[in-house]
């Protein structure tokens, strides 16, 4: 038995935070690691001891197998927790831990080995007697070649790399003319993601389920599952919802899964938490498709249905004690889902958001945990993963978690960057989801739709924002602050202030009456009569028309947020007097970036012919690749960047001239 006095979490973001948070309540110490970008995330504050490490990118801190260690000399740790992603499925970081004489929180180098390779890993479930799909592994360069061994697989088929895990080298292919590409691509963003650029192919099954079972084995021949997880809810193979039980799955196909997942673990003597992964394709037949051999992103929802802490059994197991239940002891309460909130816009395809979060608060109600890895004035750097939290919501039926966590989505202050939160809500109320109809191609059936908030509502936003911005300019007054903004002896005009919201413009107009009350017009609405303004700190109320108004609100600059109720509002205000600012001047058929990212591959020149749909550059960003679009018929003008330049949000990548297509 190893008993662990202070534990070093080798990560960053929330899930240091959740682990610190298990070991606390253990009676063990807790230290971290942090890159320069995440010096002021709440991380680094809630471990007891953090040491910086020299650089921003991953490959320089996170990734960093020497720095790591000497973090855990530096700090006296005697075991290391990897969490998940960067190191936890590193086979060599792991043996290096126990040659260092540390605990090691996770399986064996070994078992992580042998799951690592992915092919390897169907091999041996094959042999054990786990369902598995049939598989090529691409070893050709030539298109010929890739399309001669795609042939023993058929399509569509999905292209995966042989070493990844986390959506990352995966293709779907549709027909050979698809193949080339998408092989290519999976390489390169294989290479970068997991140095290992070997890719494979298997069956792609259109209308699947992606479930999985978490996996729980310790020292003394004991193994569990704690049941199984539904994630079938993805985005370019991410997933976006995470539930636990599966709508689809009977007792009885429980129990078979249960089974398969148990052997699995057991054919590779497995030890700690692992998950195991499998492609549902109804009626109760399933497949294996990888194994995870560290704690999923997802967890918390197979905590809140089995009452089991998974991290305080991950370092039970470590310290050489034995499970503290067995499968008999474990039964599913209620119904649990998970919505991972991340800095992106939908609106945008998903764009990876950078920059500061001025207000960031979830309700506090029962059955609601959130996991958070940044808090209110957290900067988020184009470094690493944009997300924010994870909002899991546990309820007695799986209707009641859904509704309960769509509204907390609603109800979250978040305020400073475009974000993914009403569109996880408007999947939770989207009446397929509801029906449990979740498959992988649940995002390319439906389009989640966030509902619009009522006329009246968006007119008392306004109405409120510019009383709450002559309400700021009194209090920021040097002299005469009592005096009502805009007052005059004989007033002939009302204020203006004008807001844009979206691709809309409307000027609010107010005048203050000598009782403390305001007339507001909104447009070319009617005059509505505001009582009662009180604005404190983040929180402003008006009684306008006899109803309430009260909202939650930031200012920054020229831009505004309101929440009211369920709904947010994001408003620019335009300047109130003419501006000499002289605008950048604008490059007719300039292409820019669209966000902070390295060129991984520029596939035009200078005096090509494109097409609007050619690709002219491809972009990392977050690990993922984006593709930058011709977006007209023309000729190729001009060329600003070369393969492996970092660029900035808006640096000019080529010129494209439009001209119609005409030779």
């Amino acid at each position: 038995m190893h008993s662990i006095r202070r534990l070093l979490i080798a990560n960053r973001g929330e899930i240091v935070s959740r682990i610190a948070r298990t070991a606390r309540s253990m009676g063990i110490e807790t230290a971290g690691i942090f890159a320069e970008p995440d010096r002021d995330l709440p991380f680094v504050r809630d471990v007891d001891t953090a040491v910086a490490l020299p650089g921003k990118t991953p490959a320089e801190t996170y990734l960093n197998v020497e720095l790591v260690l000497e973090a855990a000399k530096r700090v006296g740790a005697d075991a290391i927790h990897p969490g998940y992603g960067f190191l936890s499925e590193n086979a060599a970081f792991a043996q290096a831990v126990l040659d260092a004489g540390l605990v090691w929180v996770g399986p064996s180098p070994e078992a992580i080995a042998a799951m690592g390779d992915k092919v390897a890993a169907l091999e041996r479930m094959e042999r054990a007697g786990v369902p598995v799909l049939p598989r090529v592994v691409f070893g050709g360069e030539s298109p010929e070649e890739l399309l001669r061994e795609a042939e023993s697989v058929g399509y569509p088929l999905m292209v995966k790399a042989v070493a990844g895990g986390g959506g990352k080298g995966m293709r779907i292919v549709q027909g050979p003319d698809e193949l080339p590409e998408a092989v290519a691509a999976a390489r390169r963003e294989a290479l970068g993601a997991f140095g290992d650029p070997r890719v494979f192919a298997e069956p792609y099954i259109f209308d699947a389920r992606h479930i999985e079972v978490q996996v729980l084995a310790d020292q003394h021949g004991n193994t569990v599952a704690l049941f199984e997880r539904e994630c079938s809810i993805q985005r370019r193979h991410q997933k976006v919802i995470e539930e636990a039980p599966s709508p689809a799955v009977s007792p009885r196909d429980r129990e078979r899964l249960i089974e398969a997942a148990v052997a699995a673990a057991r054919s590779i003597g497995y030890v700690n938490a692992g998950t195991i992964e499998f492609l549902w394709s109804g009626e109760g037949r399933f497949s294996f498709m990888e194994m995870n051999t560290r704690l999923q992103v997802e967890h918390p929802v197979t905590e809140m249905v089995s009452g089991v802490d998974i991290v305080r059994e991950q370092l039970r197991i470590a310290m050489g004690l034995p499970l503290s239940f067995e499968q008999n002891d474990l039964a599913i309460r209620g119904h649990a889902i998970e919505a991972r909130l991340y800095a992106e816009d939908p609106a945008a395809g998903f764009l990876p958001q950078t920059g500061r979060l001025l207000a960031f608060e979830v309700p506090e109600e029962s059955g609601l945990r959130v996991d958070a890895g940044v808090a209110s004035g957290s900067e988020i750097s184009p470094y690493f993963d944009p997300m924010i939290a994870k909002v899991i919501a546990h309820a007695p039926t799986r209707a009641e978690a859904a509704a309960k966590l769509a509204r907390a989505l609603e109800h979250t202050t978040l305020f400073g960057l475009t974000t993914n939160r009403e569109y996880l809500a408007a999947i939770l109320r989207h009446p397929a989801f509801l029906a449990g109809d979740t498959t992988t191609r649940f995002l390319e059936r439906h389009t989640p739709t966030p509902a619009c908030p009522p006329a009246d509502l968006e007119e008392r936003a306004l109405a409120l924002a510019a009383l709450i911005g002559q309400w700021e300019r009194r209090a920021a007054a040097k002299v005469q602050r009592t005096i009502p903004s805009g007052w005059r002896n004989n007033p002939s005009q009302r204020q203006r202030t004008s807001f844009r919201m979206g691709d809309r413009t409307s000027t609010v107009e107010y005048e203050r009456q000598r009782d403390g009350t305001f007339i507001v017009r909104v447009g070319e609405g009617n005059d509505r009569r505001a009582e009662g303004l009180r604005v404190d700190d983040g929180w402003a109320s008006a009684t306008i028309d006899g109803v309430l108004t009260r909202a939650r609100w930031a200012h920054e600059a020229s831009a505004w947020w309101l929440r009211i109720g369920g709904y947010t509002f994001r408003l620019d205000e335009l300047p109130r007097f003419p501006s000499r600012r002289r605008e950048e001047e604008s490059i007719a058929g300039g292409l820019r970036a669209p966000m902070p990212g390295k060129v991984v591959a520029v596939r035009v020149t200078v005096g090509q012919r494109v097409a609007a749909t050619d690709v002219v550059a491809i972009l990392e960003a977050m690990k993922m690749e984006h593709r930058v679009y011709a977006g007209v018929d023309g000729i190729v003008r001009d060329v600003l960047v070369r393969e492996g330049d970092q660029l900035n949000v808006g640096d000019l990548i080529a010129v494209v001239e439009e001209d119609g297509g005409q030779e």
